[in-house]
């Protein structure tokens, strides 16, 4: 997406400091976007090219959204304060996702790399993104269905000076704090990446626990595992999801 016009990031300040009820008819009107019902939107800047956001979706206060090619947010996802999410041709947040407070999602524009590039980011139904992580995916990036990354401070690059490589998250999978996932990277569903992690490369065995410098598996998850990865991620978390 083109770098954002003075009068287009004028219209999207003000239409930021507006109520929710303002907010919905004037993103229609002015950008075209699609928005559904019982919308909440607080103090943030939306700036995509295209646009759809489901029904009973709440973004927070504070968040920039911006140099999006296609944004595309699922029915009663949530997104809290102080997120950013930069660049890209497509962000797609799946049904109940939740992004909470200070994340970076970010894709780096025309990058000087030898292969073709898909920066493209999902994050799977009902998955979860807590606190001050930093996601660079000027390559893909996909996240499953379930999944926490859970903790503080995890980082998740696609690109070096070269090339870049996607990275892939499988379904039911619980990452603690300060894990790193270098490019070509990929975790198999249905696992535990324990604290301070390096993940180098695509690790294939599903259920087991991850960790260590470089990450490999340790061992069979226990029956209290089991329960951390199988349980809903949200209370309102439907059984289909």
């Amino acid at each position: 997406m083109q770098k954002t016009s003075r009068s287009r990031l004028l219209v999207l300040g003000v239409c930021a400091v507006l109520p929710s009820f303002l907010k919905r008819p004037l993103f229609r009107l002015f950008f075209g976007y699609k928005i559904g019902k019982r919308v909440r939107i607080g103090l943030s800047i939306i700036d995509a090219r295209e646009c759809i956001i489901d029904d009973d979706v709440s973004i927070g206060h504070l968040n920039v959204i911006t140099r999006v090619e296609k944004l595309n947010i699922k029915d009663h996802v949530r997104i809290g304060h102080l997120n950013v999410i930069r660049g890209g041709t497509e962000v797609s947040l799946g049904r109940y996702a939740e992004i909470i407070r200070m994340n970076e999602i970010n894709s780096i524009p025309e990058p000087e790399v030898v292969n073709p590039i898909d920066p493209v980011f999902i994050l799977g139904d009902g998955s979860i993104v807590t606190t001050g992580h930093k996601i660079d995916f000027t390559d893909r990036v996909e996240i499953g269905r379930r999944v926490i990354l859970g903790g503080r401070n995890s980082s998740i690059w696609t690109h070096n000076r070269q090339r870049t490589m996607p990275i892939t998250i499988g379904p039911l999978v619980y990452l603690g704090s300060e894990i790193r996932m270098a490019p070509g990277s990929a975790i198999p569903a249905r696992s535990i990446v324990g604290i301070g992690s390096v993940i180098t490369g695509a690790l294939a065995e599903e259920g087991k626990l991850i960790a260590g410098v470089p990450a490999k598996t340790v061992k069979e998850l226990s029956t209290e595992d089991q329960f951390l990865i199988e349980r809903k991620t949200r209370p309102d978390l439907p059984d289909d999801v």
